[in-house]
């Protein structure tokens, strides 16, 4: 049985829902992520070289083990089309017995 602490939730923002969803098809296709989330119509304000800056974002919320975190990470920062893309991890505290030996199987 997996514990959760061996999986991490990554945060990433994309433009678009075309571009969420092309990271996250690529993600899941090389079994880097079990589930993707995608939640559009996100408001970003931010700073960006020395002015504040606000964008329509969507947020991609993936699951994903520990171990598969730099392949993910490199994938992401590979296809992004932000200069300085986001890419957050959380670990995870507790979860579900079920959902993580299903989050587990799924990135084999």
């Amino acid at each position: 049985m997996k514990s959760a602490t061996q999986f991490s939730l990554v945060l990433v923002t994309a433009p678009d829902l075309k571009t969420a969803r092309a990271l996250a098809k690529s993600a899941l296709q090389a079994r880097l992520i079990a589930c993707a989330n995608l939640i559009p119509r996100l408001e970003s304000h931010y700073w960006w070289q020395g002015k504040i800056e606000s964008d329509k974002e969507v947020l991609l919320l993936l699951k994903t083990p520990k171990s598969r975190l730099a392949a993910l990470e490199k994938l992401i920062l590979d296809r992004h089309p932000y200069d300085t893309p986001e890419f957050l991890v959380l670990p995870l505290a507790a979860g579900s017995k079920k959902y993580l030996a299903w989050l587990a199987a799924s990135c084999q």
